[in-house]
């Protein structure tokens, strides 16, 4: 089920995840697997390559896409070079290190930037955002030009190969 290249998105049920999800669309992560490992950008370790038993969590839905185009040589010394880099918690451009997505379109550099949303639907900026920027001490990047899980899976270069899988599917 799993090839080479293949974008893992996930959807998740924990109070970030959720809060992403509310801000952004369907998703709340994203990684990418490369010759049997899984490459992303973890908020409690950073930049990490892992086994995909590993990266997998019951209470979590994934969504498989491809990039049909994808050089997997080129991406994956990209991937290489950044592991170890921190996990950018403040989402700002220049922060130090990666968040997910920000990880996933410098390897693979076929996404535009956005600008950052942080809304509910009811408020631009959500009382779990409004918290979380105050407790890093740093304005909310509203507007700042970035990426996300959502978006990134939204670009008309990918094709959705599987929807809905568990843990328990791969």
């Amino acid at each position: 089920m799993l090839a080479n290249g293949d974008l893992i998105f996930v959807r998740d049920e924990s109070d970030l995840g959720q809060a992403i999800q509310a801000s952004t669309g369907n998703y709340s992560h994203v990684a990418i697997y490369l010759d049997g490992m899984i490459y992303h950008a973890s908020g409690q370790a950073g930049v990490i390559c892992q086994k995909l038993r590993d990266f997998l969590e019951p209470a979590c839905l994934y969504d498989l896409y491809l990039y049909p185009k994808i050089d997997i040589q080129k991406v994956k010394k990209r991937a290489n070079q950044h592991l170890g880099a921190p996990y950018n918690s403040s989402f700002y451009p220049d922060g130090e290190g990666f968040y997910c997505s920000q990880y996933i379109a410098k390897i693979l550099p076929i996404f535009e930037t956005i600008p950052m949303q942080f809304g509910d639907g009811e408020q631009e900026i959500s009382d779990f955002w409004n918290e979380y920027y105050r407790e890093l001490g740093i304005a909310v990047p509203l507007n700042q030009p970035g990426t996300n899980p959502s978006q990134l899976a939204a670009s008309p270069l990918l094709k959705c190969k599987e929807r809905n899988l568990h843990d328990s599917d791969f």
